[in-house]
């Protein structure tokens, strides 16, 4: 009888255990899913730069430091690795963007240019994406990591090698709100 019961209680203890397991692997697998989305969107983003360059460049050829820098960000945003210095990268870009956007309002027939109003448009949309990407993300990786570090859980999670995820964080400047002067 006492055999049985310590059979019992080891299934138990094991039906728990994988039931646990599983759930985690569900909540990792949607947290790289999630991650694969912001990815998809920061390569779109990656490919509108160089044509926005070059757009803004025949109209402004003489700022050359301003197209070096977004230059320079684009591609230290395409080599991060990792979602915190994937953060960083992106927070160096957009700040690379807005200078050039800043640049663009100088020249009036840049922004009446069809051409740039698309881009501009492209961008803008692309932008948006990658926001709501972000925030699934971070959605996702919330329930990864509540379930990693919470009990009974966590005992699964530190048996098994999962671990806690960073969240994709924007810089202090994105979360202020833009001064608009008409």
């Amino acid at each position: 009888m006492e055999l049985i019961i310590g059979l019992v209680v080891v299934g138990i203890l094991a039906a728990i255990f994988v039931v646990l397991y599983n759930r985690l692997v569900r909540l990792r697998n949607r947290t790289d899913n999630a991650w694969a989305q912001v990815d998809v969107q920061l390569k779109r983003r990656y490919d509108l730069i160089p044509n926005l360059v070059e757009t803004v460049k025949g109209y402004a050829a003489h700022e050359a430091g301003t197209f070096e820098a977004v230059v320079a960000a684009r591609k230290t945003a395409q080599a991060a690795d990792g979602v915190a210095e994937q953060a960083a990268a992106e927070n160096m870009l957009t700040g690379a963007l807005r200078k050039l956007f800043a640049l663009a309002e100088a020249y009036p027939q840049l922004r009446a240019s069809e051409n740039f109003q698309g881009l501009q448009a492209d961008l803008g949309d692309t932008e948006n994406k990658i926001a709501i990407s972000r925030q699934i993300y971070n959605d996702s990786t919330l329930s990864y990591n509540n379930a990693v570090q919470t009990v009974p859980a966590n005992i699964v999670a530190s048996i098994t090698g999962f671990a806690v995820r960073a969240y994709f964080e924007t810089d202090g400047d994105e979360r202020s709100v833009p001064k608009v002067e008409f």
